[in-house]
């Protein structure tokens, strides 16, 4: 498995590999996961710097993989993604630990602007000193 540092996690194929294409010709290197249980597989392998998560998906849902990741690799930025949410899950979400909770369809270059923010928040979170 080659390097990345995006994570894409949905269910839908389409969308999940065509966000991938369109990520990557903006020099964005990322790796899909199609389900909860792969993304979990996928972080525990090689933790990405920054995963977009689904909220919806049969089997291990967003929010569970959310805490999960966070609980596992605290470092790992998690930027919600979904058609299906509202405030009650967007504030669950942010209570879990996650840096950004946008909807779709979602404008790319607003979520390049949440992956970089997200990258760069990971980047000085490893220089805080408490």
């Amino acid at each position: 498995m080659k390097p990345f540092s995006v994570l894409l996690v949905d269910d839908e194929e389409e969308f999940v590999k065509a966000l991938a294409e369109r990520l990557e010709l903006r020099s964005i290197t990322c790796a899909v996961a199609l389900n909860g249980e792969e993304a979990l597989r996928m972080v525990e392998d090689m933790p990405p710097a920054v995963m977009v998560l689904d909220l919806r998906m049969p089997g291990i849902g967003g929010m569970e993989v959310l805490r999960l990741v966070k609980r596992a690799h605290p470092d790992v930025q998690v930027i919600m993604l979904t058609g299906h949410g509202g405030q009650k899950d967007e504030e669950t979400a942010r209570r879990l630990g996650a840096s950004e909770y946008l909807q779709k369809p979602v404008d790319i270059r607003v979520l390049m602007n949440a992956i970089q923010q997200a990258r760069e928040s990971r980047i000085a979170g490893g220089w805080k000193i408490l």
